[in-house]
């Protein structure tokens, strides 16, 4: 919501209540600025600004890592950029993102083998975001991380919080009702006027990129969830028949239905990863409130949440209890496994765990045995050859 544009695809707030209540970063950077990052984000969003002139920020989500970094001391400041400006890409981890992966993840390990250990080969963004700070800072990121847990108040999730009397209000709903909710959500952008933005966007921003074969969905506003989802249609209209542009616009609303739901499902389980699994001092209470009856949003989420945030302002317990979620203390989510039965690497005891359940691994554990077992057979039958029977110890490791 920070660029400028889409504004029905980002779900942006109408002018219309954004006179209600003074909004903030939103509609203020170039759709072609690429280079924008959530530390920028953080550095724009002047949280003291707000509590100077006696009022009580509310940050709204979305994207919960922008959200993160208002809250908490997570980020790490790299040399400044000399600009943000439209026009070419300068920065060096969108540079880095560019190599392979596998040799990405080789010069992590060279410079920060505790880094690489944690993070999966294929998440380039990650291993490239780590190379970078080694290379402008001249630290492994591993050392700056373990710097800013180890501060006063700092914990698993990171450096301290910015602003310890917060808390977080977590609007959540039954899947079922959310899944359909989201799917009217898209009815309804159609009928705002959905198909006229993407047309007049990719008209005045992407349709020469597209042309010189320079597209970019991985980076700006360009990645928004609703604009490439409509790629084939849009660089189709008018160059096909009327049946194969409607199959395509059915198409990309499909697509844009099933990633909203997608994505609703990775904002749940990014609050549950990080803000209700991790024990530690620097974790806000979490208040979780159900939305998923909207006609009774008065007596479940706006009434509960008015209490609470009083109860905060006038520095006494609210009469709600926070949402409390057993942490699993011995379960280490950076665990680095390497299966070399199906050659993958696996990060996360809970992932190992599902892995080795997977139909894919157990389908090549049991060729894996049918083998041992031919050969067993083998080499019993061949004793003139000196050949002996595989034991428990020569079997293929499975890890």
């Amino acid at each position: 919501q920070v660029y400028k544009g889409l504004d029905i695809i980002t779900n942006k707030v109408s002018p219309q209540e954004q006179r209600l209540c003074r909004h903030h970063m939103i509609s203020f950077v170039d759709p072609l600025v690429s280079n924008y990052t959530v530390v920028d984000f953080r550095d724009k969003a002047h949280i003291e600004d707000i509590f100077a002139r006696d009022k009580i920020p509310i940050i709204v989500g979305g994207t919960n890592y922008y959200i993160e970094s208002l809250l908490w001391k997570v980020l790490i400041n790299t040399k400044e950029k000399t600009s943000i400006a439209p026009g070419p890409v300068t920065d060096r981890k969108v540079e880095l993102e560019q190599l392979d992966g596998a040799e990405l993840h080789q010069r992590l390990r060279e410079v920060d083998p505790e880094m690489a250990a944690k993070l999966h080969p294929h998440d380039k963004r990650k291993v490239a975001r780590s190379l970078q700070v080694f290379e402008e800072t001249g630290i492994p990121h591993s050392e700056i991380l373990q710097h800013q847990q180890q501060e006063e108040g700092g914990g698993p999730l990171g450096g301290p919080l910015k602003y310890p009397h917060s808390c977080i209000l977590w609007l959540h709903a039954d899947q079922a009702a959310l899944d359909q909710r989201l799917e009217q959500r898209v009815d309804d952008m159609l009928a705002a006027g959905l198909l006229e933005e993407l047309r007049d966007f990719h008209r005045r921003y992407n349709q020469e990129k597209v042309a010189e074969n320079r597209q970019d969905y991985q980076h700006g506003i360009f990645q928004s969830i609703g604009f490439k989802e409509f790629h084939e249609y849009l660089i189709s209209e008018g160059n096909c028949s009327p049946e194969t542009s409607a199959l395509l616009l059915q198409k990309g609303i499909q697509a844009l239905k099933q990633v909203t739901k997608r994505y609703a499902r990775r904002q749940n389980k990014w609050v549950r990863n990080r803000f209700l699994r991790r024990p530690g001092p620097n974790v806000p209470p979490v208040y979780g409130l159900e939305v998923s009856d909207r006609s009774r949003w008065e007596e479940d989420v706006l009434n509960p949440a008015l209490e609470i945030v009083e109860s905060f302002i006038q520095g006494r317990e609210p009469p709600a209890e926070p949402v409390k979620m057993e942490c699993d203390m011995k379960e280490n989510k950076r665990s680095h496994r390497v299966c070399e039965l199906c050659n993958r690497v696996i990060i996360g005891d809970r992932e190992w765990a599902a892995h080795t359940r997977s139909k894919s691994h157990l389908h090549h554990l049991k060729k894996r045995r049918k083998l041992q077992a031919a050969n067993c057979a083998a080499g019993t039958q061949g004793d003139s050859g000196g050949a002996e029977p595989w034991g428990e110890d020569s079997r293929l490791p499975l890890a």
